[in-house]
């Protein structure tokens, strides 16, 4: 018993004291991507809940969100573009929602995409969604929640009640799994700098939250997070940074994408 307790005992050092930009995280990359993997089987089990679009039947919408995706990852500022399997699921309701899973698994609601007005608007919210994954927000979270030994219980399969408690409060930005309003500023601020690597106007981020302002009914997640005012000041303090790039919004091709979707 004392021997294993010394070989655990490097490993368990390691864990502890592994960080990810000052916070403590008990996750590999490994570990991200699959924790990741058990949410996303999760997620595809309950179609009562998430009714994901088959992509074999939205072909030329699956062709629409990859490209965005793949637009926005080409982004030097990204840490882990080519280390994470990153994909993404369209969920068919009528929610103004989108989250991230750890590993870079990401889910759009219809109601959001057909809520924006164009493709850098969408490719905003999108960018905020892989910071998140990149800046390793989700695993930072669960760390300071459940300690390892759940987590660890939840990669090995053996802990389905938590999981799915997870992906809930993942899915709805609620309860203790919300992220701080520091995680959300910084998702903010690299999805601008992303956004400067491409085609897209990086400042329409900020669109996103102006319409989110307007709505007649905001999502509930929005009343956890930093206000939009102060979240479109500092995007825009973040574009300016950046030299106040310009880019195009594209919006012929993102009224393709959303005619693309169930009607």
């Amino acid at each position: 018993m004392k021997r294993i307790l010394l070989l655990l005992f490097p490993a368990i050092v390691l864990l502890v004291t592994s960080c990810d930009d000052g916070k403590v995280n008990f996750f590999t990359l490994d570990d991200d991507i699959a924790f990741g993997q058990q949410l996303d089987s999760t997620i595809m089990a309950d179609p009562t809940t998430y009714p994901i679009l088959d992509e074999d039947e939205y072909p030329e919408a699956y062709d629409h969100i990859n490209r965005i995706m793949n637009n926005v990852l080409q982004s030097d500022d990204l840490r882990y573009a080519n280390r994470f399997p990153w994909t993404v699921k369209i969920i068919d309701e009528d929610i103004l929602n989108a989250f991230a899973a750890p590993g870079g698994y990401m889910y759009f609601y219809t109601g959001l995409i057909k809520f924006l007005d164009n493709e850098a608007q969408f490719a905003g919210v999108m960018a905020h969604e892989i910071a998140h994954a990149d800046r390793r927000h989700s695993t930072a979270m669960l760390t300071k929640q459940y300690g390892f030994s759940v987590l660890a219980s939840i990669i090995l399969g053996d802990n389905p009640t938590i999981l799915e408690e997870i992906v809930v409060s993942l899915a709805q930005g609620l309860g203790s799994l919300k992220y701080s309003r520091d995680n959300e500023y910084e998702a903010d601020e690299y999805a601008v700098k992303y956004l400067c690597d491409t085609e897209y106007h990086p400042r329409e981020l900020a669109g996103f939250f102006e319409k989110m302002e307007g709505a007649p009914q905001p999502p509930e997640f929005l009343s956890t997070h930093p206000s939009p005012e102060n979240r479109i000041e500092a995007i825009e303090a973040a574009w300016q940074a950046q030299g106040g790039k310009d880019g195009k919004q594209f919006i012929e091709r993102y009224q393709e994408f959303k005619n693309s979707l169930p009607q």
